[in-house]
């Protein structure tokens, strides 16, 4: 492992976002704004339901850009959402590492980040066995939703425009689709 990477990783400026993947640093700037809003949009439409239990089952930790280390510091993921079924007892790190793989990950694609995302990160989920993957890409107003199945991705669905769609996990309380892309 090296701790020179991670040590980078820490350095980095604060309008940076860092990740390691097989132990190399990647950084990039802060989101433009309609990454920004579908981020806060999706964790919005979540949160009563699914964390707080208002108006849905509950059961869920739902948490904004946590720092995940998969393995060692060699594998480390900022994912913009993870969940964690409240089971599974997940412990709040004094620090900013946690440890315990996510069920699921939301990642908001930009043109910055979106091979990332795909090429990189999802295998990575895949390979430290989160249960689920959401895509969203908010120019285009499309949620890609997969389950993992014996270590593959495998699609639930492809949902699109602005109508109400229930996606696993979270298909208890259907999503607001029109509510995370930007007025127009």
């Amino acid at each position: 492992m090296s701790t020179t990477a991670y040590r980078d990783l820490e350095n980095l400026p604060a309008r940076a976002i860092g990740e390691l993947f097989d132990g190399r640093l990647h950084a990039q700037p802060r989101p433009a704004f309609p990454h920004a809003y579908a981020h806060s949009m999706v964790g919005g439409e979540l949160v009563n339901p699914f964390h707080h239990g208002m108006g849905g089952p509950g059961g869920w930790i739902i948490i904004d850009e946590p720092e995940i280390h998969f393995k060692l510091d060699i594998d480390v993921a900022v994912p913009d959402l993870a969940g964690w079924r409240r089971e599974r007892k997940l412990k709040f790190p004094m620090g900013h590492k946690i440890e315990l793989v996510p069920d699921w990950v939301c990642e908001i694609l930009s043109p910055s980040t979106r091979s990332i995302d795909r090429e990189i990160k999802l295998p990575l989920y895949a390979r430290y066995g989160v249960s689920y993957a959401w895509l969203v890409e908010p120019i285009e107003h499309v949620v890609e939703a997969y389950r993992l199945q014996d270590g593959e991705w495998v699609a639930v669905g492809r949902y699109t425009g602005t109508t109400q769609a229930a996606i696993p996990p979270f298909d208890a309380v259907p999503l607001d689709l029109g509510s995370l892309w930007m007025p127009t």
